[in-house]
């Protein structure tokens, strides 16, 4: 194993995302459809927050997956992207270890990493993509 490998070895790189303008049902439908936990939030191609399936959650009740009724749409309308991601975003360069990125996630307890290069976002690292890595070079 070699944690000096490139967080772009392990990164999703066609990462789904959503604009800081667009409504927040739409975030709610990506991460439905596309079965992901952290969506990054843009403003062009820079990263400025990212959402994840657990605020969602906790937006519409924990209703996320199983709401037929469509109930979940009010709560929804009444806010927007930018008053439920997260701003406090934290990411890391392309060039970082994978080492690096696991001692942002122990440390500073995050779960997602938008991956950005000159400031725009090439991809995303997850825990779960670290924790991948490192059962499979042990095999």
């Amino acid at each position: 194993m070699n944690l000096q490998s490139k967080v772009t070895e392990i990164m999703t790189a066609n990462v789904h995302t959503i604009n800081k303008e667009d409504e927040l049902h739409a975030a709610m439908k990506i991460i439905k459809k596309h079965k992901v936990r952290h969506l990054p939030v843009t403003d062009g191609k820079k990263p400025v927050g990212i959402i994840s399936a657990t605020d969602i959650n906790r937006l519409t009740f924990g209703g996320l997956f199983d709401d037929p009724d469509g109930g979940n749409a009010d709560a929804l309308s009444m806010l927007n992207i930018e008053q439920v991601m997260n701003g406090n975003l934290r990411t890391i360069d392309a060039s970082a270890s994978v080492e690096e990125t696991a001692q942002i996630f122990v440390t500073e307890k995050f779960h997602a990493l938008p991956v950005t290069e000159n400031g725009e976002l090439k991809g995303i690292v997850t825990t779960t993509d670290v924790i991948r890595f490192m059962l499979e070079a042990r095999s």
